[in-house]
This record gives C-alpha cells, sequence and structure tokens, in this order.
C-alpha cells in the first residue's frame, strides 16, 4: 500500500504516510532505525512505482481521511524514488494541503534531489553526525558515499530552500550523545538556519536490539550544548504521539500497511481495532501466527511491527 494512514507524527499532526519506496531500499542501515535492517543498500535513483498511480493513491486517501499533511515517509530513503518531483508536483496540484518530504539527507549533493525537494513545503534532514567516524557508527552509509559531499549538500539546498526547514538528529547511548558531538552538530545546524531543530531518541523498536537512548543527563546536556552552539529554536522528541490514529478501509489491510513503516504500540492497535468492531486479541493472535507481524519488547512497551521478507543484505553498486 503506497499511502497509509493518517497516523499521529509528532513533527507535523494528523499525517497521511506516502511509502514511495518498497522495503527496504536505503542509502543506510541505521543502527536505530524502526524498519529494521537495510536489505537494499543503494545510492542509485530508479523507478519503484508508477508515478500517476502513486499521486491517484495519494489523493484518494487523502479524499477519504481529511489529513492535515501528506508526508513522504516511506520503506527506505525517499529520494532514491527517479520520480519523487513529479509525484510533489502531482499531489500539491490536486490537494490543497501541505506536502512533507522526510529525508536521511545523503543525496542532497545531487542538484536533481535538491530540485525535487525545492517543491516540498516542509523538508526534515537528517543530521545524526558530523564527523565520519560517528556517522559511519550510527548511520552505516552506503560506502560510495562522503559526508563532506553530504553537509555541502545540505548547505546548498538551505540556502536556497523556501519552504520550511527543519532538522532532526537522533540520540544513541553511547555512539553519538556526547557533548563535544552535540556542539560539532550544533554549529553545522547553525549554518543550516532551519525553522526548528528535534532532537530524538528512539522510542520504537530498533534495527539493532543494543541501542538504547541516552539517559536523563546525557540528554540534557545535549540539548543544552546544541542549543547554544545552534542558536535555533530547539525541540525534544522524546514521547509516543499517542492512539490518535484514523482508520478508514479494512482494519487488517489499515494494520499491515501502517506497522510496515509505523510500529504501533499493542495497546493502541487493540484500542483502534475495537472501535472498528474487530475482535483485536483475535486479529492480532492470526497475523502474528501467519508471519505478517510480530510483537517486539522494547523499554517496557510491546509494539507490532511488520516483518520484512528474510533476504541477504545487498550493497547495490
Amino acid at each position: 500500500m503506497i499511502a497509509f494512514g493518517p497516523v499521529p507524527s509528532r513533527r507535523f499532526g494528523l499525517s497521511l504516510g506516502v511509502n514511495n519506496i518498497p522495503p527496504k531500499h536505503c542509502t543506510y542501515s541505521c543502527i536505530y532505525c524502526q524498519i529494521g535492517r537495510t536489505i537494499h543498500i543503494d545510492i542509485r535513483r530508479k523507478e519503484f512505482y508508477d508515478p500517476r498511480k502513486v499521486v491517484e493513491e495519494v489523493v484518494r486517501k487523502a479524499e477519504e481521511t481529511g489529513p492535515e499533511i501528506v508526508t513522504f515517509v516511506p520503506d527506505g530513503e525517499p529520494t532514491l524514488d527517479l520520480h519523487l518531483e513529479e509525484e510533489i508536483r502531482g499531489i500539491k496540484e490536486a490537494l490543497d494541503i501541505p506536502v512533507a518530504v522526510i529525508t536521511n539527507s545523503s543525496l542532497l549533493f545531487l542538484r536533481e534531489v535538491r530540485e525535487a525537494l525545492s517543491l516540498a513545503d516542509v523538508v526534515s534532514v537528517k543530521v545524526d553526525a558530523v564527523t565520519k567516524g560517528v556517522w559511519k557508527l550510527v548511520n552505516r552509509p552506503h560506502p560510495e558515499l562522503d559526508l563532506d559531499d553530504i553537509l555541502r549538500g545540505l548547505l546548498e539546498f538551505s540556502s536556497s530552500f523556501s519552504g520550511r526547514l527543519l532538522t532532526e538528529t537522533m540520540l544513541v547511548k553511547g555512539i553519538n550523545d556526547a557533548e563535544g558531538e552535540a556542539e560539532k552538530v550544533g554549529s553545522f545546524v547553525s549554518k543550516l538556519n532551519p525553522d526548528i531543530s528535534y532532537i530524538a531518541i528512539p522510542i520504537r523498536p530498533p534495527a539493532e536490539p543494543w541501542v538504547e537512548p541516552p539517559d536523563e543527563e546525557a540528554l540534557s546536556s545535549y540539548y543544552l550544548t546544541f542549543k547554544e552552539a545552534s542558536g535555533v529554536d530547539v525541540e525534544l522528541l522524546t514521547g509516543y504521539e499517542g492512539p490518535g490514529f484514523r482508520v478508514s478501509e479494512d482494519p487488517e489491510e489499515y494494520l499491515k500497511a501502517t506497522t510496515a513503516v509505523h510500529p504501533i504500540r499493542l495497546d493502541f492497535a487493540r484500542t483502534f481495532l475495537r472501535e472498528r468492531g474487530v475482535d483485536p486479541d483475535g486479529v492480532i493472535e492470526r497475523l502474528v501466527g501467519e508471519g505478517v507481524l510480530a510483537i517486539v519488547k522494547y523499554r517496557g512497551k510491546e509494539f507490532l511491527v511488520r516483518k520484512l521478507p528474510k533476504k541477504e543484505v545487498s550493497v547495490e553498486k
């Protein structure tokens, strides 16, 4: 399913997601990724879906559900989609709501990627690290990517983008949460001059089970150092969005589509299934038994996640 949700977003409100990348093609294999390890680590842009189909499905779903925003937040890196520019343009022509793209920033050194993203109303860029050693540890990039190119691309994009620019930094305990890293990342972000910078922690089951959020003291120290170094508005993303999911189609299909990109707290899933007149325990038990979904425990909470096909990881040249 290309269009999913709407789901409550900590940054955007009620967001209709656009899944324009199949699982899982990405330029990174971040240790904290809620979708799991990357199956296809790639940097070559290509066609994944017919762009007309993407636009048609998003417009139909938006008209049915009334989201506040349409957000490209797929099973991989959205800018790998060769037709991203065409899709953004088509959605904006058909709908009178903002379009956002959440990108890991890795392909912003490409002019055509910057041009595609320039059509969006909101762009959220990832800046987890600005030193190569830490970047490789936390983001595990494709071997042909170069951090200096990415940072230059970010600076070029921020200097010309007329929409709302956000940055997000995901912190992992013992990897990129040191005070020295906060100063370096904050100093770089100050050059981007975003509307707001978010500092996030893993709140859903990560790709690597050993990943943990920083403790309260480290998080506070990072936040204060980052804020001083960046000189921009900074917010912490440390809580759950809540159970405000909007289910408009078959609840089982909704559950499968949403968990593919947005793991759902088990108690929230039970609530909206029950509200749709469905036996939540029966549906969840069956989907887990069929190997479609899995229940994962993380930080004392249980989540429903979509099980990805078991494939060997490939690094595409």
